[in-house]
């Protein structure tokens, strides 16, 4: 399994459209509105990194108002 967390830089005004689209995606375990460079902190879930790539460049940076990801993969889980 590969764990994932996808922060995403969205543009002013578009929050809402985007927390809507990111509704719709079954992929998603739990998606969080911050503070920061950052405007949502998505935590996913696939069983291998085919999946990841497939979800990150066909699903989230192809949404209209996402300006910018970066995608940390965890390497094991501590507590």
């Amino acid at each position: 399994m590969v764990l994932a967390y996808i922060l995403a830089k969205v543009e002013a005004g578009k929050d809402r459209d985007i927390v809507y689209e990111i509704k719709k995606l079954k992929e998603i375990k739990k998606a969080h509105a911050t503070y920061g460079t950052y405007d949502l902190l998505i935590e996913v879930e696939f069983k291998d990194i085919d999946g990841l790539d497939e979800f990150v460049f066909d699903k989230i940076r192809k949404m209209p108002g996402v300006k910018e990801t970066v995608t940390v993969i965890a390497s094991k889980t501590l507590v």
